[in-house]
């Protein structure tokens, strides 16, 4: 409205008018002329080139995505047009987009020209370079397929939903997967704003990740049409669809739940904190700026916990526990509102920028909401987890234990490990050690509102705790010892570990259990999540059978609903080769495809030698077809 006060114009109207007549004026101009795309910027350090990506966005890069598509559930496949809008170098005269499997029809100019297009050689990885002769075109139409079999894109048949009578679809974009389903520029470096048109069978909803201009739907021949809208622009991983048999119920003013009519009254009650979890986060690190904050449960063949598809989380079944014990994947994806989406790792090395910040600011909501007991708890849980994935990375001095981490000629998939996650979060606590809460905390605010809708990397971010943070402070940067944080393997010893009182009791009664003690059953009554997990995770790995007989029946471990618990008992079960397990460890590999509980349990599973490899063969073979692409393609190399 500021902009509209300073003209010439808006001074005479508001005199002839008043002033209460201008803000209405300028909502008339803005409805009249919407202002264009917001364009940002690329990243200029020298470690912002994505060595997976085609792309050569100094020269020619997208800035806007107009996708306008029919799902056909026969087929299996997305088809319709791509229309793309492109930032241009002087001299400027081919555009190189990602693509790996997409089935190209025909590329045209704004008018329909046909532009003249190739398709490179291909890489297992990042598929092929599609090359488009612009001809002068500053935006281009791409009439295509989505690729056979597209790795994002899963296809449920309804016996796969809750609902058993509907088909459903649903996307995974990250790392690189988006490029299977559309053509564009798909590296995180290169921010895009986006619109869609999607076309559903009738008696399917369409939802995305961005603003819904139309909730019921349009009447078209074939279904109902959908338009979206994304005024800000994203990384390309984090555009997403599902359609299904969906209905939605708010959880508060600009919070809400998608998921199947069975299951949205459980659903709906597990997720009932989520407007206090926006609220929390916001007091902490600034404003929410994407509008709403949705979320969407899906079936249970969703790889992940959960997908910060910007305002429409996408979350696995699995953190419906019955007891909201599960909720700080909720926090988790909602801080990646900051840091992720707001802020986004230029590229694949620095994934640390996007998961690291993630974790512990997730922890610091748990912690405003149910306290630091409950925080420590979790931030001990991921401690832990942090030294086995050093420990899997080949130890202390294994390069993947880097934060910036060298992937070249592989998967980015490859570097999504707990190393990220938890070695990050131990970064930025360490710093807050140091530095203090108060200073860190406005620091952190500061540097979300610096760097929003911009890509970030591990340089840019060092620059900025020196411009910010250290302001000079030699002696302080060198006692957080940053370059060695970022740039080399291991832990450094300065690192801060949470560590959880509460814990204590528990590996009490766990070692005086494996002595041959009774099972502590008043004790696990009082437990949460966090206690059972730990409690069952501090078991020995050898363990007399009987053991193992009497805390199964004490807690009825293998009937477990809560997926985190059950996940640890399985993991004891195999590692013990306890025959009595096996049908929980089948019922729980086939009902969900979770990738951070399938991948470990098959690897578990095939390093007890002919027992668990039979198991793991017979097992896979029912459940590899229900698996979404990045499951599958993670346990394929466990599972020969």
């Amino acid at each position: 409205m500021s902009l509209i006060l300073n003209t010439p114009r808006a001074a005479l109207m508001a005199a002839l008018l008043g002033a209460a007549a201008v803000p209405a004026l300028a909502q008339a101009q803005a409805e009249a002329a919407p202002a264009k795309p917001m364009i940002a910027p690329l990243s200029t350090a020298s470690d912002a080139t994505d060595i997976h990506s085609y792309a050569k966005p100094k020269v020619a890069r997208v800035t806007h995505v107009d996708l306008d598509l029919t799902a056909d559930f026969t087929g299996k496949k997305m088809v319709g047009t791509a229309a793309l809008d492109l930032l241009l170098a002087p001299g400027a005269k081919e555009v190189v987009l990602d693509s790996k499997g997409l089935v190209v029809k025909s590329i045209t100019d704004a008018k329909g020209k046909p532009l003249k297009w190739t398709l490179g050689a291909a890489d297992p990885h990042l598929g092929a370079p599609l090359t488009v002769t612009l001809n002068g075109a500053r935006r281009i139409v791409i009439a295509y397929e989505s690729a056979p079999d597209g790795a994002a894109l899963q296809w449920l048949s309804p016996s796969q939903t809750a609902g058993k009578a509907k088909p459903y679809l649903f996307s995974q974009g990250e790392a690189i997967l988006n490029r299977t389903w559309i053509p564009t520029q798909d590296s995180p470096g290169i921010r895009q704003t986006w619109t869609a048109r999607i076309v559903a069978p009738e008696g399917l909803k369409a939802v995305m990740s961005a603003e819904m201009l139309t909730p019921d739907g349009e009447p078209v021949a074939g279904g109902r049409a959908y338009r979206f809208r994304m005024d800000k622009p994203v990384a390309p991983y984090l555009i997403a669809i599902a359609i299904g048999d969906l209905t939605f119920q708010p959880l508060g003013q600009r919070t809400g739940v998608y998921t199947e009519p069975s299951v949205m009254k459980a659903t709906a009650w597990e997720l009932a904190d989520v407007e206090k979890m926006v609220e929390a986060a916001e007091k902490l690190y600034g404003p929410y700026r994407w509008g709403r904050y949705d979320l969407l449960v899906l079936p249970p063949s969703f790889p992940f916990g959960g997908m910060e598809n910007p305002r429409l989380t996408f979350a696995t079944p699995t953190i419906i526990a019955g007891d909201r014990s599960l909720v700080s994947l909720v926090a988790h994806e909602l801080a990646h509102s900051w840091s992720g989406n707001l802020v986004t790792n230029a590229t694949w090395a620095d994934f640390w920028l996007n998961e690291g910040f993630t974790v512990y600011f997730e922890n610091r909501i748990m912690e405003s909401l149910y306290g630091k007991d409950t925080a420590a708890m979790l931030a001990d849980l991921g401690w832990t987890d942090l030294h086995r994935a050093i420990e899997e990375a080949g130890g202390p001095t294994g390069p993947d234990t880097r934060l910036h981490i060298d992937l070249t000629g592989r998967d980015p998939d490859d570097g999504m490990t707990d190393i990220p996650y938890e070695k990050g979060a131990a970064f930025l606590r360490t710093i807050e050690k140091e530095v203090g809460r108060e200073r860190w905390d406005a620091y952190l605010r500061g540097y979300f509102d610096r760097h929003a809708f911009q890509p970030q990397t591990a340089e840019g971010f060092i620059a900025d705790l020196r411009t910010h943070l250290f302001k000079g402070d030699k002696a302080l940067e060198a006692k957080i010892d940053v370059q060695r944080w970022v740039y080399q393997p291991g832990l450094p010893e300065n690192a801060v570990h949470v560590q959880s009182k509460a814990f204590e009791a528990v590996d009490a009664q766990a070692k005086a259990f494996a002595a041959g003690g009774a099972a502590p059953l008043e004790a696990w009554k009082g437990w949460g999540t966090s206690e059972r997990v730990r409690f069952v995770g501090s078991l020995p790995r050898q363990l007399p059978a009987e053991r193992l007989a009497a805390v199964d029946t004490a807690f009825g471990l293998s009937a477990q609903g809560n997926s985190e618990i059950r996940f640890a008992w399985l993991q004891l079960a195999v590692a013990n080769r306890y025959e009595p397990a096996v049908p929980s460890l089948e019922q729980f590999l086939t009902g969900q495809g979770r990738r951070k509980f399938v991948a470990p349990l098959f690897v578990s599973l095939w390093g007890q030698g002919d027992w668990g490899q039979s198991i793991a063969r017979r097992i896979y073979a029912q459940s590899r077809p229900l698996y979404h692409a990045v499951t599958r393609e993670t346990v394929d190399k466990t599972v020969k």
